[in-house]
């Protein structure tokens, strides 16, 4: 049996009156990349933040590499890293300036940090945006610089929390090799995405999360081959609005949604097909009407 990177069993986080998380397991073996697959609200974020010790949960239990969460803090923070969601470096601080002071706080010596920020400009393809200031980066730029500065000791488990979402296909695909090349060098990868399409991809199990509580778990083909497929394709009359479509479907529930590579299109999965009438018609009342669409049937 392969060693696990993470054990929670019955993870709770309640805020007022709003369970987040309800009851989450995960088992997440060493050395493999693990899809946390949910819409905005789902509780990926907040399971994310308890397992990195940034929030306390109200109830249940978990590991980190056989370390518990509530007992041995420090133990689990030493073998793990985050990337959220939004960059966590100095935007008037340079690419190499950034990551060369991250080395000096994880206690490398100064030129100890200097080469490790220019060993992972290099292997980020980074080195022409080296003296740039980071506020002038592009999207997948700053994702990238990113992720770099979480791995500036390499970690034995890294959250990555969205880590593509808003990005083009060229930056989302430079970022899906990065994550590969970490796991080929053995680091473990837990990763919460919106998008179908990045874990079929990247993960080799996944766990779909909604409402706080999973309600599938397995391998990408292994998910498939437990549901029938309904998936509605989508062509917007305005490119420019795709983003509040993909927030009013996302809102509909029981649907899963994710950008499709025109500008204009995206795409809804979902078991039940009388669902997408429904979507249709929400886009239509919050005027965002669709140019094409068409319905797929797989069982």
């Amino acid at each position: 049996m392969n060693e696990k990177a993470i054990e929670a069993k019955g993870l709770v986080k309640v805020f007022g009156d709003h369970r987040a998380v309800d009851g989450v397991d995960l088992s997440v073996e060493k050395g493999t990349v693990y899809g946390f697959l949910g819409p905005n609200g789902a509780g990926k974020t907040t399971t994310i933040r308890m397992l990195a010790t940034l929030l306390k949960p109200d109830g249940g239990e978990a590991k980190i590499f056989g370390h518990d969460l509530a007992k041995e803090t420090d133990a689990v923070r030493s073998r793990i890293s985050l990337t959220g969601q939004y960059a966590s470096i100095d935007e008037d601080l340079t690419g190499i300036e950034n990551l060369t002071m991250i080395g000096r706080l994880m206690g490398y010596k100064r030129k100890q940090a200097k080469a490790r920020a220019e060993e992972l400009l290099h292997a980020f393809n980074l080195e022409e945006a080296a003296t740039k200031q980071v506020k002038n980066y592009s999207g997948g730029m700053r994702r990238r610089i990113d992720i770099a500065a979480s791995i500036v000791v390499t970690p034995e488990l890294l959250f990555l929390d969205e880590p593509t979402t808003g990005l083009d296909p060229r930056s989302r695909n430079q970022v899906w090799d990065i994550v590969r090349t970490l796991v080929n060098a053995g680091t473990t990868v837990l990763l919460t995405t919106q998008y179908l399409e990045e874990a079929d991809q990247l993960a080799d199990r996944i766990a779909v999360i909604n409402h706080g509580k999973i309600i599938a778990e397995g391998t990408s083909s292994e998910l498939k081959a437990s549901v029938g497929t309904n998936t509605l394709h989508i062509t917007l009359q305005d490119e420019s609005v795709r983003e509040k479509a993909l927030r009013v479907l996302e809102e509909s529930g029981n649907i899963a949604i994710h950008p499709a590579k025109d500008a204009a299109s995206l795409t809804a999965q979902m078991t039940d097909p009388t669902l997408a009438a429904a979507a249709l018609g929400k886009l239509l009342m919050n005027r965002l009407p669709s140019a094409h669409f068409r319905l797929a049937s797989r069982a």
